[in-house]
């Protein structure tokens, strides 16, 4: 039901694959999908360089099923079961907005363990603005995500943890969702901290 009437393929692909596939070079990368749900990202990427996770096991069983080349695994907050500096993109598309500020600091620890230096977070979320007053109060009754952000409040979430951001595009879907696309990329700083625990590994 939720892949024919919620997301159904021409939805997700015009919304979300069609932005993500023309803004970023995929191809080859290693890719986690934070919050993958019942798997609808998976098929812009190589079963081969890409693992969901999420913390519902019935959508991730689910997604198991209906994509069954591709691994989707449960997550166990805050721990993401991947190996460290692994990962060249982080996908997070709808997510942040059913996840408090907190959770998400202790989730930005773990990101920076997976993430390569180079690497990119890449992110697509709901998104409050003063000018379209009717999607606001719209995306407020009718989604379940109770921390839906302005702009401003959604790129701290990763400022404030050394990552630098890049507004990509701000789009109407279906006319009443306003939705905030994004990057974020480690700063020098954290690049550094990596070079460095190499470094000492090494010697």
């Amino acid at each position: 039901m939720y892949h024919w009437f919620i997301r159904p393929k021409w939805f997700t692909k015009k919304y979300i694959h069609n932005h993500v596939q023309g803004s970023f070079q995929i191809e080859g990368c290693y890719v986690l999908d934070f919050g993958s749900g019942t798997g609808a990202n998976c098929l812009m990427f190589n079963p081969m360089h890409y693992v969901g996770v999420d913390p519902d096991m019935e959508r991730v069983h689910y997604a198991r099923r209906l994509f069954p080349q591709y691994s989707f695994q449960a997550l166990e907050p805050p721990h993401l079961p991947v190996e460290a500096h692994s990962v060249d993109y982080i996908l997070i598309i709808a997510v942040l907005h059913h996840i408090r500020s907190e959770e998400i600091s202790q989730y930005m620890k773990e990101f920076d363990r997976v993430l390569k230096p180079s690497g990119t977070i890449i992110v697509m979320e709901p998104c409050l603005c003063e000018q379209k007053p009717i999607s606001s109060r719209f995306m407020k009754w009718f989604d379940k995500g109770e921390y839906i952000r302005n702009e401003e409040e959604y790129l701290h979430l990763f400022t404030s943890h050394q990552y630098d951001c890049t507004v990509l595009k701000k789009f109407n879907k279906c006319f009443l969702y306003h939705e905030l696309f994004f990057s974020a990329k480690p700063k020098f700083v954290l690049q550094m901290r990596y070079i460095h625990k190499k470094c000492r590994a090494s010697s």
